[in-house]
């Protein structure tokens, strides 16, 4: 088994790349990079913190757990851990993330596709999604063979070419720190915390499935070993790429603003021209749909054991979600951005945050409190949320 599990760390590495490399690894980093200007280490730092490390936190979180997110976050309490877990699931699946990948592919292509009305990429997009999440085993090989080395290689071609033909850096917009703030914010937008968490789950399961045989305490902590090593490859290529994608903002981001949706078409456009910007584009739209179907796995997934308790199958848990999917995504970017900006990014993502260091904490240092801390930080975030209209009230 040893063997085996070494032989697929690259895999299951690439994989992990794939499944976190959506609609906000897309859209944040450039628009940080054409907003530092300048400054832009800061921009760049800020926004490592809270969409590299922060993940790989999670990640950790999640496997001192053995992938299992319903202990996770059930140790705020049964009933507390089931409304946070049901509302991060409608986050990461047909509440939030789901629709902002397919709004965020269809404002990418549009200017390849000008003719075809955003319900039928939708229907196109989210059919495609569900055919190739069919077999929830072969997903990670899946991602981790074919589409994960095609992304990785079409951005190294756009971020190596682009450095190299780099212009004047784009005026920055803010002091450092407000930027090295704004761009830590920003991180959260990629929701990529909650990716980690939940994609562990999935990788986890599907490395065990493959074994094919009863999983010992010793296979256990193989496993574990296996996907942190995994993870931290994963990740740390999502990082290279922030940075990468960061550069190109601020290096070709002159006049570009508005629409965030269609930042890397433009800069692609800019860097390749209208033929390397087609082919970079449709390796992008596979890195989206990568996403999409992880996402749709691990809510499928959910629904089957939780919403259901197992009375319908797999395949009729991802029907639903496919088409709970696809009024959101009708609606486009813009509306579903606006759900990014709001109480999900605010007030969900540091009750995450620090459900996450409690957890690890309790597993390494056996530290129990737990419902205080969330509480208590899940105040402040809804104060700071909504300061401006105490603030005016008093």
């Amino acid at each position: 088994m040893k063997r085996l599990l070494k032989s697929e760390i690259v895999t299951i590495g690439l994989a992990i790349f794939s499944m976190l490399f959506g609609a906000g690894n897309l859209m944040f980093p450039i628009g940080v990079g054409i907003a530092s200007g300048k400054y832009t280490i800061f921009g760049i730092a800020g926004l490592l913190i809270s969409a590299v490390i922060l993940p790989l936190i999670g990640l950790v979180g999640m496997i001192l757990f053995d992938g299992d997110y319903r202990k996770f976050f059930g140790r705020i309490g049964r009933i507390p851990g089931f409304l946070l877990l049901f509302a991060s699931i409608i986050v990461v699946g047909p509440g939030l993330a789901i629709p902002r990948i397919v709004t965020l592919s269809y404002e990418m292509m549009s200017p390849f596709l000008p003719a075809m009305p955003i319900y039928i990429f939708t229907f196109f997009f989210l059919g495609i999604t569900f055919l190739l999440t069919f077999r929830e085993s072969k997903i990670v090989d899946v991602l981790g063979n074919y589409i994960s080395p095609i992304l990785l290689i079409s951005l190294i071609i756009i971020i190596i070419k682009g450095l190299w033909l780099a212009e004047t850096a784009v005026p920055a917009t803010a002091t450092p720190l407000a930027l090295f703030i704004g761009s830590f914010r920003e991180g959260f937008g990629t929701l990529d915390l909650l990716g980690a968490i939940f994609f562990c789950s999935i990788i986890l399961l599907i490395l065990r499935q493959n074994l094919g045989q009863k999983v010992t305490k010793a296979d256990q902590k193989q496993l574990a070993f296996v996907g942190f090593k995994a993870g931290v490859l994963g990740i740390s290529l999502l990082g290279l790429v922030y940075i990468g994608m960061a550069l190109l903002g601020t290096f070709h981001g002159h006049g570009l603003n508005g629409n965030l949706g269609q930042l890397f078409s433009l800069v692609s456009f800019r860097v390749l021209g209208s033929y390397g910007a087609l082919i970079i584009g449709l390796a992008v739209l596979m890195a989206c749909l990568s996403t999409s179907i992880a996402l749709s796995a691990v809510v499928a997934e959910y629904v089957e054991c939780d919403i259901f308790k197992k009375k319908i199958k797999f395949i009729p848990s991802l029907v639903i979600v496919t088409l709970l999917s696809v009024p959101l995504s009708i609606y486009g970017l813009g509306a579903v951005l606006q759900l990014t900006a709001g109480p999900i990014v605010d007030i969900g993502y540091p009750i995450i945050i620090v459900l996450t260091f409690c957890n690890i904490a309790y597993k390494l240092f056996n530290f129990k409190p737990v419902k205080t801390p969330v509480a208590l930080v899940g105040l402040l975030a809804i104060v700071y949320y909504n300061w401006s209209s105490i603030s005016t009230f008093f």
